[in-house]
């Protein structure tokens, strides 16, 4: 049995200055690289998830209604869908990237990124490959290299089920969407899973339903 801590879609434009900001995001950044240094000893695994969008369809719009349809963030291979510089990857085993060709909130609909475009906060606009092929090939060449890296990826659960995962510890951006949605797709998948209410933050003032709702969906909080 072993233990993992994923962190959750803590990218540049989910936190102040990006194009979709969450207020408190940049300093959880730095919050979580805290806790992770005093606390990897505790867990087996740590792995982050990141929205990485290469066409979404409809989840991007111009008109956002901010519930089903936002605006343009997290655009793969751009500095907005990077890490925040201040969370430190030092410990961070695999990266799942998510939503390439759809929305996708949780975690667990990431496939795991290629170790030859292992992300970094600092790498400059563009500088990381667009698909999650080895290759680097991107929606320019038609995206064919895209929908192959796909098919053959490997999905948060696999990895979780390979590396003998079954207590999954939850921290992130946002409390209420992605952070409440891969904390639910845990449970359901059968881990054991704790948010740490106090590394999240969250796009509500009020997060009081969206921790009743983990609560309720069998999630401890903590």
């Amino acid at each position: 049995m072993s233990r993992v801590l994923i962190i959750v879609d803590v990218q540049n434009d989910f936190c102040e200055g990006g194009s979709l900001p969450v207020a408190g995001g940049a300093a959880l950044a730095g919050a979580i690289s805290e806790y992770v240094d005093a606390h990897h000893g505790q867990f087996d695994h740590v792995v982050a998830t990141q929205d990485w969008h290469i066409d979404p369809g409809a989840h991007f719009s111009e008109d956002p209604d901010f519930v089903e349809s936002w605006p343009k963030h997290c655009v793969a291979g751009t500095r907005g869908a990077e890490l925040h510089p201040d969370l430190d990857t030092e410990y961070i085993q695999a990266y799942f990237r998510k939503g390439q060709f759809s929305a996708a909130y949780s975690g667990f609909e990431g496939l795991l990124a290629p170790d030859d475009a292992v992300p970094t906060g600092d790498r400059k606009p563009g500088a990381m490959p667009v698909s999650g092929s080895a290759t680097g090939a991107g929606a320019d060449d038609g995206g064919s290299g895209d929908f192959a890296a796909v098919e053959d990826a490997i999905g948060l659960d696999d990895w979780l089920q390979s590396h003998d995962v079954e207590d999954v510890v939850v921290v992130g951006i946002a409390t209420d969407h992605c952070v409440k949605a891969t904390a639910l797709d845990g449970v359901q998948a059968g881990y054991s899973v704790t948010v740490l209410r106090e590394l999240t933050v969250g796009v509500a003032e009020d997060l009081d339903d969206a921790v009743a709702e983990m609560e309720l969906g069998g999630v401890d909080i903590a």
